[in-house]
């Protein structure tokens, strides 16, 4: 399941996703995946769910991010939810692009990872293969 926080920059997604990361941490029986570009979030949320920074692992492009994501969830099968902050500075602002990297999350994900993404963008500026996802 993808789940989407959208809005410009500095309208609270990322503290909406941190809240949604400790509010799980403290309820899911399962593994807890953040995925962000650098560490900023490093003080914010809870020891228990583990933090990711794509930086260490020189990922660039949506096909780098699929690619590190698959393996993260291949590697730990425990993994119930993955957060993903800032999507669009990975896929350097391709809104199309994102589009088809959801679909190709959607895929992998199945019912059985809850994963959300935050999109630092308009919702009138997103494509309708960005639309069809819930937002949060």
């Amino acid at each position: 399941m993808i789940q989407l926080i959208v809005g410009g920059k500095g309208s609270g997604k990322t503290k909406k996703m941190i809240d949604m990361i400790n509010a799980s941490a403290k309820t899911t029986p399962g593994n807890i995946v953040c995925i962000e570009k650098s560490m900023k979030l490093t003080y914010d949320i809870d020891h228990a769910a583990r933090l990711i920074d794509v930086d260490e692992y020189q990922i660039s492009g949506y096909d780098m991010l699929y690619g590190f994501v698959a393996g993260v969830l291949a590697g730990n099968y425990d993994i119930v939810e993955v957060y993903l902050d800032g999507i669009l500075k990975l896929g350097n602002h391709d809104l199309e692009g994102l589009g088809v990297v959801l679909g190709e999350f959607e895929r992998l994900t199945g019912d059985s990872v809850k994963m959300v993404v935050t999109v630092s963008a308009n919702e009138a500026d997103l494509p309708e293969s960005v639309k069809k996802y819930e937002r949060l």
